[in-house]
């Protein structure tokens, strides 16, 4: 729905932008004295600039109120997963969780960055962040149904990005 309403927003917007510049083609064959003319046409782009600054703001405010994935944060008892990006593979220090139970990835390179994508089996993401050397991006994960998820990298990092993944394995 929200997309919906950022389409048609853009729209409305590219046409005023193409009016615009129809308006300055029709009257660019007049000619007047430059210093005699007042530019009312300044005063039309400043508010035309303001508005769209106003109706781009709310649009990205209500926009970004619902995403599409759980908000991510911290809980007691989370189990911590070190995730280790290298070229062509993933090295995780736990695979097999059970449903419900909060885990924290936190994820590093050794080598390049890379992207570290979490899929479940209908291959819709459920996580994601990037994989970078000498730092550790925590990714906090609770599975909500049982399965068979891969890790993908998400950024390309080499001839053999293709088969870099690792499983995860969620039980009841």
């Amino acid at each position: 729905m929200y997309q919906q309403a950022a389409w048609f927003t853009t729209i409305i917007f590219i046409a005023g932008i193409i009016g615009v510049f129809v308006y300055v083609l029709i009257n660019s064959s007049q000619k007047e004295e430059y210093a005699s003319v007042k530019h009312k046409g300044h005063t039309v782009q400043k508010f035309y600039f303001l508005g769209l600054i106003v109706v781009l703001g709310i649009a990205t405010t209500i926009t970004l109120q619902d995403l599409p994935f759980d908000r991510a944060k911290a809980q007691e008892n989370q189990i911590e997963v070190d995730a280790t990006a290298m070229q062509f593979a993933f090295e995780l220090s736990q695979n097999e969780f059970k449903v419900g139970q909060p885990i924290v990835f936190n994820v590093t390179s050794k080598d390049v960055n890379h992207g570290f994508g979490i899929y479940d089996d209908n291959m819709q993401i459920v996580a994601q962040t990037q994989a970078m050397p000498e730092y550790t991006n925590p990714v906090y994960v609770t599975f909500k149904k049982p399965g068979t998820y891969k890790v993908l990298c998400l950024e390309y990092c080499g001839i053999a990005h293709h088969v870099m993944q690792a499983t995860i394995t969620v039980t009841e």
